[in-house]
């Protein structure tokens, strides 16, 4: 399959993938709904003690904080019952997480440690548990053991099992996708960072899916827009991404995407939902209010709006709602 084929082709072709992608999207969501209301649920954790006073989270407060905010998001009495809600039997969960900034801004490996633990309780076995992301090298910067064996919980780069030789489309986009996604994983758990980007303005749920394509580099210009969107509408995405948890333990808001400790803040929490979009429109909102509490200018004004969450949100996409009075955030 290549990229080189008519326009009109491509948009037929498009439109054919976004209704079976949507399809597969309403079908998961029907079975798996969280919410009680019309609005998309942002839950918003937070623990001012959650470093106990040194500088790592404390895997027992972190292990509370990831308990109150699935309670709050599938509006269980117990984690494990919230849990259930989120995966099958003999399903095959991926965790997505982005590992680019190495130690500091990465997705934290006491989270993964305790995401793991419950997912062992709610009856997913080790082996049925892999920790991807785009390069081994990267997870291991961040603290992760690459592990490949499959009898146990595997953690692998796209560099352990490659991409698929055809090209997924959608809109903008052209790609291959990770083989780990498409072949491995039957539903993944995105577990993005909290923080900046000097190209995109934010990268969080939405952009972290570009770890599961070979040519993200491709896709920065015009500050993403609409490649994060597009990305997001292939199939294997849309259709098996069931839950978003953003390690908001540090935020970094401005300097990304590679650490910088003096633009960093001790956030102490994690924001939750099955909508990326609204999730990505509060994470923006919070970093747009440090950005103004340090004395730093608007991301408008820099002319790195992440414009690519609106375009996520609109009739072509409805991957989520942007719209502030259609997301109801829920404090815990």
């Amino acid at each position: 399959m290549r990229l080189t084929i008519g326009s009109s082709r491509r948009k037929f072709l498009g439109e054919c993938v976004a209704g079976l992608a949507y399809c597969g999207a309403a079908h998961a969501l029907s079975r798996f709904s969280v919410l009680s209301t019309d609005k998309s649920r942002v839950v918003i954790a937070k623990d001012a003690l959650l470093r106990g006073g040194g500088s790592s989270p404390d895997s027992g407060r972190l292990l509370k904080l990831l308990d109150r905010s699935m309670q709050a998001a599938y509006s269980s009495d117990t984690p494990l019952e919230a849990w259930k809600k989120v995966v099958r039997p003999g399903e095959v969960v991926g965790l997505k997480v982005n590992c680019l900034a190495g130690r500091g801004m990465s997705t934290n490996v006491v989270l993964v440690e305790c995401i793991c633990e419950r997912l062992r309780e709610a009856g997913v076995p080790q082996k049925n548990i892999v920790i991807w992301d785009r390069l081994s090298e990267d997870l291991e910067s961040a603290g992760f053991g690459v592990a490949s064996r499959q009898d146990r919980t595997r953690c692998i780069g796209n560099d352990a099992l490659g991409y698929e030789e055809d090209l997924a489309i959608w809109g903008t986009v052209g790609s291959r996708l990770s083989k780990t996604l498409t072949q491995v994983c039957d539903v993944v758990i995105n577990l993005p960072v909290l923080k900046d980007h000097g190209i995109a303005g934010v990268t969080i749920a939405l952009k972290n899916m570009f770890g599961a394509i070979h040519n993200p580099n491709k896709y920065h210009p015009n500050v993403g827009n609409p490649y994060v969107a597009d990305v997001n509408m292939f199939p294997a995405i849309r259709s098996k991404v069931r839950l978003h948890i953003c390690d908001a333990t540090t935020a970094q808001y401005e300097g990304g995407p590679t650490f910088m400790p003096q633009w960093t803040w001790p956030y102490n929490g994690l924001l939750l939902s099955t909508d990326p979009v609204a999730l990505d429109a509060i994470g923006w909102q919070i970093l747009e209010q440090k950005r103004a509490e340090k004395g730093l200018k608007p991301l408008s004004a820099l002319n790195r709006a992440p414009i690519y969450i609106a375009t996520a949100a609109d009739a072509q996409h409805r991957l989520g709602t942007d719209n502030l009075k259609q997301i109801e955030q829920l404090e815990v």
